[in-house]
């Protein structure tokens, strides 16, 4: 080593260690700085060596879905973590006053539990996947509708442990004031946030009792449609006439639902009304007839409810044969489909034997004066006449 480099040398190490900066060495801040790149450099290149794997994990099959979403859960939250770490090291090469010593390590130690935090937060992930796995093989579609909900649930669970962590074993704070503290927002808070709160216990209600399923048609309070969501606060419908509405959970809950959907079958009560000159023969025929077309169609009539037709009533202006079927399965455009073909057989079967429907209709009948009365209507108007 020649006498011009020993000279650089002394000169630079009298000047890291001699030249100071908020009572410590430039060495000192160096060695930190030196750290913390040194950290966040090694992070970034684990980052990116996880989502590199995460990616042919994906590209691979499926059943490696988990180990891939534990990397990438890893990846971002990793960084974060290690400058924690990275920071609490190079706090032991500074000097520093006890009181800011203690605020540095607090900083230090909250970045490292943010870091372990945020990678719980990205767990929640893998065990919604876990939970979509069991819910696919269930028969209800409103399993899959809570798993977004048991996320949303676990993700506030986890902020809120983490914060209660940090708050008591970074920051020193008593636990039970941070709860009485809480207990006494929260009691301001379900006042102010009655209804709120009422809605979150309805889709409790809800998903407890099951009263119908993502997709089913229902009816609830004068509304008709078909259910697309149930979230924390409301149930959306999709009505018939293609309108969303949106109903407050705890109007679901405490109202009562009608699921259409899940009807075994769709019952039809038919009368078909003849005039009152149709003989008692063809009244035997056209039942004899609605009979052969019921028996030809059986099969799409439910097991237990076999079709039945009656001669009911005597009308104001008509006779009644009452048709009664229940038509399976209970879909609407199949039963509107059945009907069609139904009623049109039906239409033309009467027409061909002339037995006549019956449509609203009123006889009058006159009565014609006696010949009595005639007389006295004839005496009577010379009378009056001559009263005139």
């Amino acid at each position: 080593m020649t006498l011009l480099a020993e000279t650089f040398i002394d000169t630079a190490w009298n000047f890291l260690t001699s030249h100071e900066f908020l009572e410590n060495s430039v060495g000192q801040w160096l060695g930190l700085l030196g750290i913390i790149l040194g950290v966040m450099i090694g992070g970034k290149i684990i980052a990116v060596v996880l989502l590199h794997h995460a990616r042919k994990m994906d590209a691979i099959e499926d059943k490696f879905i988990i180990t891939s979403m534990l990397a990438k859960s890893l990846a971002k939250p990793l960084p974060m973590a290690l400058l924690g770490l990275g920071l609490a090291w190079g706090g032991e090469i500074l000097t520093m006053e006890p009181d800011i010593e203690e605020l540095y390590e607090k900083a230090a130690r909250t970045i490292l539990c943010v870091g372990v935090i945020w990678f719980i937060f990205k767990i929640v992930d893998i065990i919604e996947v876990l939970l979509r796995r069991l819910t696919q093989k269930t028969s209800t579609a409103l399993d899959d509708q809570l798993v977004p909900l048991l996320r949303k649930s676990l993700r506030i669970l986890v902020v809120i442990m983490g914060f209660l962590y940090i708050a008591t074993n970074v920051y020193g704070k008593d636990m039970g004031t941070i709860l009485a503290g809480l207990g006494i927002g929260g009691l301001a808070f379900a006042l102010a946030a009655k209804d709120m709160l009422s809605n979150l216990f309805g889709s409790g209600t809800i998903f407890a009792d099951r009263p119908f399923a993502i997709g089913d048609r229902v009816k609830i309070k004068g509304y008709d449609g078909v259910v697309e969501e149930v979230g924390f606060r409301s149930t959306r419908l999709r009505l018939l006439n293609g309108h969303l509405t949106v109903i407050p959970n705890s109007i679901v809950a405490n109202e009562t639902v009608e699921n259409v959907s899940r009807r075994p079958f769709i019952k039809r009560i038919l009368d078909v009304t003849v005039t009152y000159d149709t003989s008692p023969e063809k009244i035997k025929l056209g039942m004899a007839i609605i009979s052969e077309m019921l028996e030809a169609r059986k099969s799409n009539f439910h097991k237990d409810n076999p079709p039945r037709v009656h001669f009911t009533d005597f009308n104001a202006d008509s006779l009644n044969i009452q048709v009664m079927y229940w038509f399976t399965p209970a879909d609407w455009l199949s039963y509107l489909a059945f009907n069609h073909d139904f009623n049109m057989e039906l239409l033309q079967r009467f027409n061909d034997e002339g037995i006549e429907f019956a449509f609203p209709t009123q006889t009058l009948y006159v009565k014609q004066d006696s010949p009595i009365e005639a007389s006295l209507k004839t005496i009577q108007e010379p009378t009056n006449q001559t009263g005139q």
